[in-house]
């Protein structure tokens, strides 16, 4: 990962009218780095996806974006080069695949020749010279992706990158987002798709009512929200009260479970508990570690217990 900061935000507000949707946001984004938005319907994703874009200004505070005033001094950070995947991708549908992509590559000043090895990484070789009209939902979102790889981007922002592809495209887009970050280039991925989006974060950023409220990797956001690890020990029940005595004063909550033994600890205590459990040797039949998910993260930072986040539908601001 680059130390250099490829994008900042610093004490960013945005209202409309007397609506304010953005908060005193500050956020630095490094070279290398592949971020994961987060945050509910309304939240402030959006906003401040078009605050980096140059598509509107701030309020108050200040954006820059590869050393530039992103609404004032577009034309520079294009030549710079960054690519966008927006969450509802619309192209002229009488047009081909192959036209739409040229017709992009012009506008971004980026050599027609790279086209055709574009469309074959996203898998659309043999529609390529279809009409647009004609391509499935996946298809367009495909097509999209490549129009964003245009120029070979210094950074990326990807909107709900994955929608309408299947299981294999969906490991191959983050594949090619693992790669672009290892070539030092930086990804910004808005998803509401926490289990696809957990393994790719270098840093979550989690917004709710126009603030960033968490902001870290996901091992600092564990050890911040003081989340629980559960270690689940079989052993045969007469070792039991053994165990407990074991454990005792580690700051973990031990309680019999059907077969053994629950205990509930913090991400900080994990390895300690661990320890101790492994020393107990033979009477251990196994032990299963079942770690916080982003999605604990997600609902204990936005503090709405029943909110289903699988299933949010689009951005409202």
């Amino acid at each position: 990962m680059s130390e250099s900061i490829l994008i900042s935000l610093d004490n960013v507000t945005k209202r409309y009218q007397s609506n304010t949707v953005l908060e005193k946001v500050s956020l630095d984004i490094r070279g290398g780095e592949c971020i994961v938005l987060l945050g509910h319907n309304g939240a402030g994703k959006t906003t401040l996806i078009k605050l980096i874009l140059g598509l509107i200004s701030p309020s108050e505070g200040s954006v820059c974006v590869l050393g530039f005033d992103p609404s004032k001094e577009r034309a520079n950070i294009l030549k710079k080069g960054f690519g966008y995947l927006p969450e509802r991708i619309s192209f002229y549908e009488s047009m081909t695949g192959m036209e739409v992509l040229r017709f992009y590559a012009k506008l971004k000043s980026t050599p027609l020749d790279t086209c055709d090895d574009l469309l074959e990484r996203v898998g659309l070789t043999e529609a390529k010279n279809r009409p647009i009209q004609t391509y499935s939902k996946g298809m367009k979102q495909r097509l999209g992706l490549a129009q964003a790889l245009l120029g070979d981007p210094q950074f990326l922002i990807l909107d709900e990158p994955t929608s309408g592809l299947d299981p294999v495209l969906r490991r191959q887009v983050y594949e090619l987002v693992n790669s672009k970050c290892a070539e030092g280039k930086t990804v910004i991925i808005s998803s509401h798709s926490l289990k696809e989006v957990e393994a790719q974060a270098d840093r979550v950023v989690i917004m709710d009512q126009g603030r960033v409220v968490a902001n870290g990797s996901l091992p600092q956001l564990y050890e911040q929200a003081q989340l629980q690890v559960n270690i689940v020990v079989t052993l045969d029940v007469q070792y039991t009260e053994q165990v407990i005595k074991q454990l005792s004063g580690l700051l973990a909550t031990v309680t019999t479970s059907k077969g053994g033994l629950s205990i509930d600890c913090s991400v900080t205590n994990k390895m300690i508990v661990l320890q101790k459990v492994m020393s107990l040797g033979d009477i251990v039949d196994d032990i299963q570690i079942k770690l916080p998910k982003l999605d604990d993260i997600y609902l204990h930072y936005i503090g709405r217990a029943t909110h289903q986040v699988e299933t949010l539908n689009g951005e409202q601001l």
